[in-house]
């Protein structure tokens, strides 16, 4: 491929936006306070656009106009909890819909199933015990 400046200006616009968004900014330094330790979860967003053309000259020089740019948007959606042995994910966000409140309920609610399991083995090893 030609190099040309509409290259160059978009290799530098990716360039400078790979520098501010790496994999921590996405999940983020672990927090631990007591014994719940906290990550933090963000949706990242961005897009760039650039362009430009070779302008006429009376002087026969070749000239170029362009310019390049792009934003980021960085969201906070969650905090990934461990607290006690067990992980769960509390959403910060609003749900948009049921199916999202229940897909969010799945790791809470396997928690409460094991217990319940692990809490029925106990009462009948005590029972088996007993007799």
């Amino acid at each position: 491929m030609k190099e040309t400046p509409v290259n160059k200006i978009m290799e530098s616009t990716l360039e400078k936006m790979r520098e501010m968004v790496d994999v921590s900014t996405i999940i983020g330094e672990p927090m631990t306070t007591g014994d719940t330790t906290l990550i933090p979860v963000s949706k990242v967003s961005y897009g760039f656009t650039s362009g430009g053309t070779d302008l006429p000259s009376k002087q026969g020089n070749e000239l170029f106009g362009g310019a390049g740019g792009g934003g980021i948007s960085i969201t906070p959606v969650a905090f990934i909890v461990i607290q006690d042995g067990k992980v769960r994910m509390m959403q910060i966000n609003n749900y948009t819909s049921s199916a999202d409140r229940a897909i969010a309920m799945i790791p809470e609610l396997v928690d409460k199933l094991t217990e319940l399991i692990d809490a029925k083995k106990k009462d009948e090893k005590a029972e088996d015990k007993a007799e």
